[in-house]
């Protein structure tokens, strides 16, 4: 039986919470890792959006939110309960973080890793409003371990890809900044198995031709 298709970018923090997801459940899918100035047409013409990631189901069926792609796959199989079905009352809790995340931090993330494109305000001040959410998880993270317990959920890995890439726009700055418990989870989760995993890299499906699979069972 054929695999479902996941259309990625591999830099893309989108894309890497939908491929966690489907490594962390051990769903396993042809991978086309694509180029985003160049863009494969059977992708556009599965989601004309034209963003990263899309999931193409064995029915023709299409997942073209990270986040839906991410639950779709730990609905299958969910073994360290990320989606929190073992603890309910954090649910709405997690909900809520990644949407402050992508609603609220991504577009200051953009401004400030591109300040040279929106020239109305300083990097630093862009920063500046993006360290409102940073503050927000360094308060969380003086609790527990993870974000929400000792154990990450749907949360931790929904959000760590953009805090690691607001972290590399100056990351003397980020290794220096008050946010030490941010800085001990974040590195956790970029020297983790699974982020190693899905950061290996691959020809790109134009060049190639090929699809991959990927999955858990490919974890090195």
């Amino acid at each position: 039986m054929s695999l479902p298709t996941l259309y990625s970018f591999r830099r893309c923090p989108y894309a890497m919470r939908a491929r966690l997801g489907i490594m962390l459940s051990g769903q396993s899918v042809d991978l086309r890792e694509i180029i985003l100035k160049h863009k494969p047409q059977a992708m556009l013409d599965a989601s004309p959006k034209g963003t990263v990631p899309v999931l193409i189901l064995q029915d023709g069926s299409v997942v073209e939110e990270s986040i839906e792609i991410m639950c779709w796959a730990l609905a299958k199989n969910d073994p360290s309960d990320l989606l929190l079905q073992r603890r309910p009352a954090l649910q709405e809790v997690a909900q809520a973080l990644i949407q402050t995340n992508d609603d609220s931090f991504k577009p200051w993330l953009d401004k400030y890793k591109y300040a040279d494109r929106h020239p109305d305000m300083s990097e630093q001040y862009y920063r500046q409003q993006g360290e409102s959410f940073i503050s927000q998880l360094e308060n969380l993270l003086t609790k527990n371990q993870q974000l929400l317990a000792d154990k990450p959920c749907i949360a931790d890995y929904a959000i760590f890809p953009f805090i690691r890439q607001f972290a590399g726009v100056d990351k003397t700055w980020f290794d220096n900044a008050a946010y030490p418990n941010v800085q001990r989870w974040l590195t956790s989760h970029i020297q983790s198995d699974a982020f190693t995993a899905i950061m290996q890299k691959y020809p790109t499906w134009l060049e190639s031709n090929q699809s991959f699979e990927f999955g858990e069972q490919h974890k090195s």
